[in-house]
């Protein structure tokens, strides 16, 4: 990873990428690299769709106001998104967008809005949240783009869990305690994680114990402070990718 080209302006295209193909970009996508990066015809972006790889593209100018891209050639392999589900409460707004873009930078492969009693808000912006997810992508060289889900009730979202899957639950009761040290004794895991974090005001007693009864829950705490929450995301998804994910 050290040698990549973080210099090269990037592009999520939703569209088919093979060699030759032309993709018609959107306005605000021509303006970005016409008007804003002030790109030429003939010169090159990274593109990528989350499915094909990542590709070198180059510019096809076509007027003032609008471009085409032409694939050139695929420049790295589709990879598969981490087997993550990171379930959080959403938050309100600006840090909302934060903590959706860290948990796509941390390897978050599916971002889960579940909705818990102390829930600070509950109508939540599902594009809002890819756009965000997106634009992380572009700028951290990720080449999957995570699945945004619907909100869902946490009890019903724990019920549709497969049992074999790993609870992470971010439990601020939990005792105080080397977290690496607790996932370590799990050895290793194979059929996938979700991270769960709660709301501002934490869980309730009931909602604490839904999620400690799923079959595959371990408990761990983030350390001596409390953490807001989108704090408590990047705190999180470091120590699991530490351990069980793809930092290990």
């Amino acid at each position: 990873m050290a040698a990549y080209d973080f210099n090269a302006p990037r592009l999520f295209i939703d569209a088919p990428l093979q060699a030759g193909a032309r993709i018609a970009l959107d306005r605000g996508q021509a303006n970005y690299l016409l008007n804003v990066l002030r790109l030429k015809a003939g010169e090159t972006v990274l593109i990528f769709n989350g499915r094909d790889g990542e590709w070198r593209a180059e510019v096809m100018v076509e007027g003032r106001k609008a471009a085409d891209l032409v694939c050139a050639e695929r420049i790295r392999e589709q990879e598969a998104a981490p087997d993550i589900i990171y379930a959080f409460a959403p938050l309100k707004h600006a840090r909302l967008d934060y903590m959706v873009q860290k948990a796509v930078e941390m390897g978050a492969g599916v971002l889960q809005p579940v909705l818990t009693r102390r829930t600070q808000a509950s109508r939540i912006n599902l594009e809002r949240m890819r756009s965000n997810a997106v634009e992380a992508a572009e700028q951290c060289g990720i080449l999957s783009i995570p699945e945004v889900r619907e909100e869902e009730n946490l009890e019903r979202f724990l019920n549709g869990l497969e049992k074999d899957r790993l609870v992470v639950f971010c439990d601020e009761n939990a005792p105080v305690s080397n977290p690496v040290e607790a996932l370590a004794k799990l050895g290793n895991n194979q059929a996938g994680l979700v991270v769960i974090v709660g709301p501002e005001g934490g869980f309730t007693d009931q909602e604490r114990a839904l999620v400690a009864a799923h079959e595959r829950c371990v408990c761990v705490s983030l350390g001596p402070r409390i953490l807001r929450a989108d704090t408590a995301a990047v705190a999180a998804l470091a120590i699991v990718q530490a351990v069980l994910g793809d930092w290990n």
